[in-house]
């Protein structure tokens, strides 16, 4: 089976067990954006991809129990800011992720009461701060990002999703049309992520590539801050989540979220 995934540290845990697998699985690695396009074109049978663009078909379901989210600070999805939230009047956002930018302009309307005006941008934050007053960066980018050094706030939007709705975000999940996956396949794709997380640590090897405090620091991200289910609380965070998103232009409508 042709799936697509994101190349991101907080998705290796679902995907490390699937790239030992080649039997049953060819895994594409993408952005979070190029990723959705895919299954999209039906290029891909199965991705796990922004949990936003399950908005895009009535056709699609999500794989059930398996999930990328966080419930409170996420770390690796922030808003970089040189004003206070309330004054921002433009940011430039991180164009790899539709997820992470709907999620801003629901804070923005809902939590922070704020019009500013979005700008697509590539993922650098040097850049992206130079003609605005702040920066979504999302993935191992904002994980790796020195805004200090630039005198720059950093808010987490994990943390401020909780703060507003006492729930979970789900960032990503494995998504496809009606019928293209068997329930064998479900159950693979669960073990899969009890496999995955049972190897946090090579997994945070695997990414830090020689350097202990970038291990000692992914691991701790891996098993802090990122959740794998897709639970009753989860589905609750992501249902909300969806409508909020309707409700500021994305997708066909609000929608229930439909399962395999």
């Amino acid at each position: 089976m042709h799936v697509g995934a994101v190349s991101y540290l907080n998705a290796r845990p679902l995907t490390f067990a699937l790239d030992r697998d080649v039997k049953h699985w060819f895994v594409r690695y993408d952005t979070p954006s190029a990723c959705a396009a895919l299954l999209h074109r039906g290029d891909i049978e199965l991705g796990l991809i922004p949990s936003i663009d399950f908005l895009q078909s009535s056709d699609y379901c999500l794989v059930p129990g398996v999930a990328v989210a966080s419930y409170g600070p996420v770390v690796s999805v922030a808003l970089y800011t040189s004003k206070p939230v309330n004054d921002l009047a433009s940011v430039a956002v991180d164009i790899s992720s539709k997820t992470s930018v709907a999620l801003l302009k629901v804070l923005c309307a809902k939590h922070f009461h704020v019009d500013p005006v979005f700008m697509p941008h590539k993922p650098d934050l040097s850049a992206m701060i130079k003609d605005n007053d702040a920066a979504l960066v999302i993935g191992d980018p904002a994980l790796e990002a020195k805004h200090d050094i630039l005198g720059l706030e950093k808010i987490d939007l994990g943390l401020e999703w909780t703060n507003l709705t006492k729930l979970p975000f789900v960032y990503a999940a494995w998504t496809g049309k009606r019928g293209v996956i068997s329930k064998e396949d479900v159950e693979l794709l669960q073990l899969a992520k009890i496999q995955g997380i049972a190897e946090i640590d090579a997994i945070a090897a695997e990414y830090a590539a020689g350097n202990s405090t970038m291990e000692d620091r992914a691991a701790a991200y891996l098993r802090e801050n990122v959740r794998y289910e897709l639970g009753s609380d989860e589905i609750s965070g992501l249902q909300l989540f969806l409508d909020y998103a309707s409700d500021v232009g994305y997708g066909f409508g609000r929608r229930a979220l439909e399962f395999y």
